[in-house]
């Protein structure tokens, strides 16, 4: 085992936070002594002055600079001060995106943190799937509040798989079923209205998706939930609510869920 005076330091260099080169790190440091080395990271590194800096600071050490910088200017200075202080680097980006311009004839667009910002949008997408399965049908109302678009509407207007698929976009989303007999939450009306969206469909169309929701849990197809008096009381009581709440009221009869989350999304992005 090497003594603390003895171990190399490893300095992170990057024009990001830096993971992927002290992951790297790590992984060939494991290979020599257990990876018994001092790490000192160096984040969003943006000019050269700051890379000059570093190798004053290493100078005398018994050390590395491992860096993932993509700028031009930025590599260039680091390959120029390792010369002049004789100190050892390693370019971990550099020699695979020299591959890739070779095999593909292009050049990289050299956009620090690329890696990064495609990791946020993952981690909002599993985030907002969570969200939407745990405030999927009218479960915990207090999430209202922290949810990007609030779905309503009665039974078997696509509120759950619509919620899926724009969670799966990185939208927040929460959904409530409206019943006649279920008094709306008042959690519903601490959010602007411009935040809820409000599915209805043409009845007959809903009887048939209800009547072969009943056949496939094996269970009675003349049950009141698809008799047709039903159904309009239903959804009479639930644009009264829209009407009350002031949101856009969205007709999703005879569209396919893509369709209507898309037109969701315009609508959050762009107003009604």
């Amino acid at each position: 085992m090497l003594e603390a005076s003895e171990r190399p330091i490893v300095y992170i260099v990057s024009d990001s936070i830096g993971d992927t080169a002290e992951f790297v790190v790590k992984a060939v440091a494991s290979q020599f002594d257990s990876g018994n080395v001092d790490l000192r990271r160096v984040p969003f590194v943006e000019n050269k002055e700051q890379i000059k800096e570093i190798f004053r600071e290493a100078a005398g050490c018994n050390a590395i600079i491992a860096y993932t910088l993509v700028v031009p200017e930025l590599r260039k200075t680091m390959e120029q001060e390792s010369l002049n202080y004789s100190i050892c680097t390693a370019d971990i980006l550099g020699s695979l995106m020299g591959a890739f311009s070779r095999v593909t004839c292009r050049q990289p667009n050299f956009e620090a943190g690329s890696l990064r910002q495609l990791d946020e949008a993952y981690f909002r997408r599993v985030a907002a799937v969570e969200f939407a399965v745990k405030h999927d049908d009218g479960k915990d109302p207090r999430g209202f509040t922290r949810a990007e678009v609030v779905l309503v509407g009665i039974s078997r207007t696509s509120k759950t798989p619509l919620s899926m698929y724009l969670a799966h976009q990185g939208v927040m989303v929460a959904n409530l079923p409206l019943v006649p007999e279920v008094e709306v939450p008042e959690e519903l009306y601490w959010i602007p209205s411009e935040k809820i969206i409000g599915l209805v469909i043409n009845s007959e169309q809903l009887r048939e998706i209800r009547k072969a929701r009943l056949k496939a849990l094996g269970l009675d197809e003349d049950a009141d939930y698809v008799n047709v008096e039903r159904i309009e009381e239903e959804l009479t009581y639930a644009r009264r609510i829209m009407k009350k709440l002031g949101c856009t009221i969205y007709d999703v009869s005879d569209k396919a869920v893509e369709e209507v989350a898309n037109n969701i999304i315009q609508l959050l992005k762009g107003g009604r």
